[in-house]
């Protein structure tokens, strides 16, 4: 029986972990009935709709930007996947929800009231950054800075975690989804053919490149020609991938530097000293860790797990509370975040 539960509703996933294990990852997207709104499709099924859909059906992403858009989709899609990963068999779960650094407390309390709409009991939540940290294990009984980028779908959270706090931190709507939005206006651009979303995801996680590969690769690609309105089928290569999310890599990598320049010197001392630790689906993308550690001039750290770093981290905070009860943060329940 479930009794301890992390879940990272993400814009792109949403993953849930318990018994030291991934339950559940489902795409964030819910297939609704365009008239009644009420839900046709989750996850995966409902993701392959994407750009398929006739005008009766409306795909719709719940999570954007790493912050709910539509509560009461958020709400229905949450309670398909607790019932998928548990059935009926969880009884009063402590639940621990993470979210996007730097929310606002309303934006905390719609988090916690949806995990709690979904069945959950004493609901925590906690940023990610934070919980990335539980989950590296990193001694927060010391001043010591550690820098950590969290390259979501929909964000980009960079964070200066210090004795059990968040010394500086950004959270910027620049992510691993803007690859795919950049991907397709290339292909537009250069090959005049228009392709959906799920053909530019597939693209990137292919043959995507932020640095020069050693060897090119390159792979066939599929969509309508925007003068003809006919299919096509063209060969992209990983080189003119590079060229079409160069921009978007250099704006994270600027984000990066811009934390950095908020944080004290002292800290920024002890990263320079031990690297920055990278996570996110954002990080595999091939050549991203070594961008950054060429831009910011340290060492650079990929996470065994990026895809489930956040989530796991979650679960190790729930199950050691005592790791961030300090002066500088209160781990916050849903009591705590009601709203009169």
């Amino acid at each position: 029986m479930a009794t301890e539960i992390g879940i990272d509703l993400g814009s792109s996933k949403t993953v849930i972990f318990s018994s030291s294990q991934v339950v559940l990852e489902e795409p964030s997207v819910v297939t609704v009935d365009a008239e009644t709104f009420e839900p046709v499709y989750f996850g995966e099924k409902a993701k392959q709709t994407l750009g398929r859909t006739p005008e009766s059906l409306l795909c719709v992403s719940p999570i954007e930007h790493g912050i709910i858009s539509d509560y009461d989709i958020a709400e229905a899609m949450l309670k398909n996947y607790m019932h998928q990963a548990f059935s009926n068999r969880i009884i009063r779960p402590r639940i621990m929800a993470t979210l996007p650094a730097g929310l606002t407390e309303l934006q905390h309390h719609s988090v916690a009231k949806v995990v709690e709409s979904s069945g959950g009991r004493n609901i925590s939540v906690i940023e990610s950054p934070l919980a990335i940290a539980c989950g590296l294990g990193v001694d927060f009984s010391k001043p010591h800075g550690t820098l950590i980028v969290d390259i979501g779908a929909g964000t980009t959270d960079i964070a200066v975690i210090s004795m059990g706090g968040i010394s500086v931190c950004e959270s910027f709507k620049v992510a691993s989804g803007d690859f795919d939005a950049q991907i397709a206006r290339y292909i537009r651009k250069e090959y005049n053919v228009e392709v959906g979303p799920l053909m530019a995801e597939q693209v990137k996680q292919k043959i995507g490149t932020v640095l020069e590969r050693p060897v090119e690769i390159a792979m066939i690609a599929k969509g309508r020609n925007v003068f003809t309105g006919l299919p096509e089928a063209f060969e992209i290569t990983s080189a003119e991938i590079m060229e079409a999310i160069r921009e978007t890599a250099d704006t994270i990598c600027n984000a990066i530097r811009s934390v950095l320049s908020k944080t004290d010197p002292d800290l920024v001392a002890d990263i320079m000293a031990d690297g920055l630790y990278l996570t996110g689906g954002g990080a595999l993308l091939n050549g991203m860790d070594r961008l950054i550690s060429e831009f910011v001039g340290t060492q650079v750290f990929l996470l065994d797990d990026p895809m489930h770093s956040v989530v796991r981290g979650a679960a190790v905070a729930l199950k050691h509370p005592e790791l961030l009860k300090n002066v500088d943060y209160q781990m916050r329940s849903i009591r705590e975040l009601q709203i009169d």
